[in-house]
């Protein structure tokens, strides 16, 4: 388990939870070719592209902790880096992922019960589950805003946070999102990726 010195430098935790980060990184390049969890030439720079990307959503948030919903997690990001990461500052995020792939379900709970970190997954379509009326919602790669904010729409507090990340066409997923919903957006600068921005959003509703 190797943890890459760009990665120790930007975070600042204990050795036990880059010691489970590791473990992630081990398991999804062991389960990735059979399942396609990411993308097989992001392997090569995984810590940055997927972990560190992943860990900035969480330290976005505050640390009062509530409900958080990961919607869509695939191989568990950002869900798996939240949980680990909520594991060891013992923040009270009752955090639980979402997903409609039972293989892909099954690889987050393997790294679940391989690190020791609790939290729930669901084995849903995300437009099926019963509403989960959480305090913040998070997805990566997942879909465009709008389809976004229906799933927020569905399982998101209306005083909740969406954490969304958004590559370089952000602005015109925005704009677009304008004519049928109304929000609160604030672009935060990416640190793993030019042009890409985590969206942090509330107050979403339809026009």
């Amino acid at each position: 388990m190797t943890v890459p010195s760009s990665a120790t430098a930007r975070l600042d935790v204990s050795r036990e939870t880059l010691e489970r980060l590791a473990t992630l990184s081990d398991l999804l390049q062991k389960w990735n070719p059979k399942i396609n969890l990411v993308a097989q030439s992001t392997l090569v720079d995984l810590w940055k592209r997927h972990i560190l990307d992943s860990a900035q959503l969480f330290d976005l948030m505050p640390a009062q902790g509530g409900s958080w919903l990961d919607i869509g997690s695939g191989g568990g990001f950002p869900g798996l880096v939240v949980a680990i990461l909520n594991a060891e500052q013992k923040r009270p995020w009752k955090v639980t992922m979402m997903e409609s792939d039972t293989r892909k379900c099954t690889f987050l709970r393997t790294v679940l019960r391989e690190t020791g970190v609790t939290a729930s997954v669901i084995t849903k379509r995300i437009e099926l589950a019963d509403p989960a009326q959480v305090d913040v919602i998070s997805a990566r790669a997942l879909a465009d805003l709008n389809t976004l904010f229906s799933f927020s729409e569905r399982h998101l507090k209306a005083d909740g946070t969406a954490l969304f990340s958004k590559g370089v066409n952000w602005k015109k997923e925005v704009q677009v999102a304008e004519k049928s919903w109304s929000f609160q957006a604030e672009a935060i600068k990416s640190e793993t990726q030019e042009g890409a921005v985590i969206l942090k959003v509330g107050d979403i509703t339809r026009v």
